[in-house]
């Protein structure tokens, strides 16, 4: 019911990139000055499916992502997060204090259609790249500067990593435990958000400029708004009624995770009272029913505690597989919760290709696959994250830059080259 397990390398599709590939992005080219999560995310999913993603990057330490490492069992280091994130990319490790380095970045920002940063606003402008300088050079480049705060605003000048803006949301608190102890994600959850709005975001300026003749603009991406976007009404309804809402209180009931008897755990959700009513008859309990206590939402919201005791009580004397096909045969939505070798063995999981095991030079190295799905420009994956300044040269020559000049600045170290 759950799928069988297996390593990794046995259930999972292998792929090895394929540089031939191309993408409805195709001829897109994006400079990718960010760092860390949220720049990544976004130029990732441009990556995807067909743009030259050029990562921007300091000679000697790279996109600090590339240092996120997990250490082995028996020594050495996994740089998962780069692998995963950098797929896709070409990487141009050059000095932007060098002035001979910073005009080669103008002769490729001519060809480019999107530039992303995420300095702390003012660093641009230090820089001399600043938006208005941009467009006189490239009319049509969509400029996408990604910050904690965004670029206006009394706090648009402090530091803004997603931990501050997940609990600035009000996203920990939401998340309060019953002792009350606020709760911050273990996952770079504000970036990720970030990253995928700010992808959206990049799309429609792109779509001004090439589909409505318009001239390119700044994308004006924080981590916060996009935060503020997804937690849901409970600011609206203390702005109108006074109430703020209680962060122990569920959305729907029934609702919850329950062990099961091998100490497996499901994830059930009742939220329509058709639902409900089906995981009343499945715990043997239909009596339930045209119990007013339990005849909708906000009733059973009110007796929660009492109807998520009874379900508990039922799920805890079945393992997993019996409670799976229970639930199921009654139609009841609930499904297994999961680790991640757990995960990867899944039926599901493993058939619908949703991990990939990317086979490259440096060895196989498993990641979430392209998503989401497009029946016929679908994206790919074309090459493997890069090494710091693997391209180098071949983008300066891009941006019409000569060997001699190329050597040189590689020679005083203002450029790295592999």
């Amino acid at each position: 019911m759950t799928g069988s397990r297996a390593t990794p390398a046995t259930a999972l599709a292998a792929l090895r990139p394929d540089p031939a590939l191309r993408g409805v992005l195709d001829r897109v080219r994006v400079l990718d000055m960010s760092r860390l999560v949220a720049g990544n995310m976004l130029s990732l999913q441009l990556a995807d499916f067909g743009a030259d993603v050029i990562k921007i990057e300091s000679p000697k330490a790279g996109d600090t992502l590339r240092h996120w490492k997990e250490e082995l069992e028996h020594g050495g280091e996994l740089d998962a997060w780069w692998r995963i994130y950098a797929r896709n990319k070409r990487s141009l490790a050059i000095d932007l204090r060098d002035e001979e380095a910073r005009n080669a970045l103008r002769g490729l920002l001519k060809s480019a259609q999107v530039l992303i940063e995420s300095f702390r606003p003012g660093t641009l402008e230090n820089m001399g790249f600043d938006p208005e300088s941009l467009h006189a050079l490239n009319p049509g480049l969509v400029i996408v500067r990604v910050s904690g705060w965004g670029q206006s605003g009394p706090y648009r000048t402090l530091p803004g990593f997603g931990s501050l803006v997940e609990g600035f949301s009000g996203y920990a608190h939401k998340h309060m435990t019953p002792d009350g102890v606020p709760q911050l994600p273990n996952m770079a959850l504000a970036d990720m958000i970030a990253g995928l709005t700010g992808a959206f975001a990049t799309l429609a300026a792109l779509r001004e400029v090439e589909v409505n003749g318009g001239g390119g603009q700044v994308v004006d991406l924080s981590l916060l708004e996009p935060m503020l976007a997804i937690m849901g009404p409970d600011v609206s309804v203390y702005a109108e009624t006074g109430k703020k809402a209680d962060p122990t209180r569920k959305i729907a009931s029934p609702r919850n995770a329950y062990r099961c008897k091998d100490g497996r755990w499901v994830a059930l959700s009742g939220s329509t009272d058709i639902m409900a009513r089906r995981v009343m008859e499945a715990i043997g309990r239909p009596n339930l029913i045209h119990d007013p206590r339990f005849s909708t939402n906000e009733a059973r919201l009110a007796n929660d505690e009492e109807l998520d005791g009874m379900i508990a009580d039922a799920i805890k004397k079945m393992n997993l597989d019996e409670c799976l096909g229970l639930f199921r045969s009654k139609g009841v939505t609930l499904g297994p919760v999961y680790d991640a070798p757990q995960l990867l063995s899944d039926r599901h999981v493993v058939g619908r290709e949703c991990y990939i095991a990317l086979e490259a030079d440096q060895g196989a190295a498993v990641m979430h696959n392209v998503t989401p799905r497009l029946s016929r420009t679908p994206g790919s994956i074309r090459r493997p994250a890069p090494g710091l300044g693997q391209h180098t040269g071949e983008l300066l020559k891009e941006a019409g830059i000569g060997d001699a000049e190329i050597r040189a600045m590689q020679k005083r170290g203002a450029i790295r080259c592999l």
